[in-house]
């Protein structure tokens, strides 16, 4: 059985130990949502207080060094997007330096909360503004961040159903049609090569086979439809001299045979009749172009006209509410 004074030197060697060791932190208050935040208040009263200068300047810069940590880590929750961890650095300080500027210590906010969405909204910028390769509205950016983050989720599922629609419709409370306009858009950061192999690689297919080339079957057609008003208002005897040498491929001694006159004649009818052509064709495409500039100007000027109404009615109700 043991006596009080056999548990007194056990519960005393507790308590030292308890008072050795580190102080533990009180329950009733909160950690920093940072652990390296720095304390600046003092350094941002003072930068309110000074005016534009050197000394200014050199604060901002102590504050930003300050800083740094918090914005590399928030740089580097965006990594394996598409771009290097150094470039999301840079732009993660930038949105600091942004932050310092423009943080005003006299709202009674602290720092990080005006801080944290000016660089992630920095870094947001950066993505959207520099790394699509092909312009994405920003609702199908939206529809793809939400479909993103549903993948996430549905991959920590037992059935992983990250790749079924339905079950990501379910996930992000889209429809099954905005759900596969997101996941269009997941690989819109960096557009495929056309040098991209389509099927196994080695065999030789590769995207650009698949596109299509110029078909001069086109050109005929435009061309033959811009002669065809002209050419009907040819004679009958030049119509058929065309005919012969161009559609029949007769030389000019074969038309001349056939048509009983000379060589000669065929080959100035000819002549003649491609310079009418040419200045027709020529003369009604200059028309085109000039009825295209006058219906321009039209329009401009109509523009000018309507916003010089609008204009003129905003003055008046102005005017009416000054009254």
């Amino acid at each position: 059985m043991r006596t009080a004074n056999q548990r007194g030197p056990r519960a005393r060697s507790r308590t030292t130990t308890r008072v050795n060791g580190p102080p533990s932190a009180p329950r009733s208050r909160r950690g920093h949502p940072h652990d390296d935040a720095p304390d600046t208040r003092g350094d941002f009263e003072r930068i309110a207080e000074l005016p534009d200068g050197a000394e200014r300047d050199r604060l901002c810069r102590e504050v930003t060094s300050a800083w740094l940590p918090m914005a590399e880590r928030l740089a580097r929750g965006y990594r394996g997007r598409g771009e290097s961890a150094e470039d999301l650095a840079q732009v993660a300080a930038l949105g600091l330096v942004k932050a310092v500027r423009g943080y005003d210590p006299g709202r009674g906010h602290a720092f990080e909360s005006y801080a944290v969405p000016t660089i992630v909204g920095e870094v947001r910028r950066h993505f959207r503004d520099h790394l699509w390769g092909v312009h994405v509205p920003r609702r199908t950016q939206e529809l793809r961040q939400r479909v993103r983050a549903a993948q996430r989720r549905l991959e920590n599922d037992p059935d992983d159903r990250s790749d079924d629609e339905a079950a990501l419709a379910e996930s992000t409370g889209l429809t099954t049609d905005e759900v596969r306009q997101g996941l269009s858009a997941l690989d819109s950061f960096r557009p495929l090569s056309l040098d991209a192999e389509l099927s196994q690689p080695g065999d030789g297919h590769t995207l650009v086979d698949t596109l299509g080339g110029a078909d001069p079957g086109f050109d005929r057609v435009l061309y033959r439809e811009t002669v065809r008003p002209t050419l009907r208002r040819l004679p009958e005897r030049e119509q058929q001299i065309l005919y012969l040498r161009y559609f029949g491929e007769m030389t000019q001694s074969r038309i001349a045979e056939r048509l009983g006159i000379s060589q000669m004649q065929v080959s100035r009818l000819l002549t003649r009749i491609e310079a009418r052509l040419r200045d027709e064709i020529l003369s009604a495409t200059e028309a085109d172009r000039a009825d295209e500039a006058d219906e321009a100007d039209e329009a401009d000027e109509a523009g000018a006209a309507d916003g010089a109404d609008r204009a003129d009615g905003a003055g008046r109700a102005g005017g009416a509410r000054s009254g």
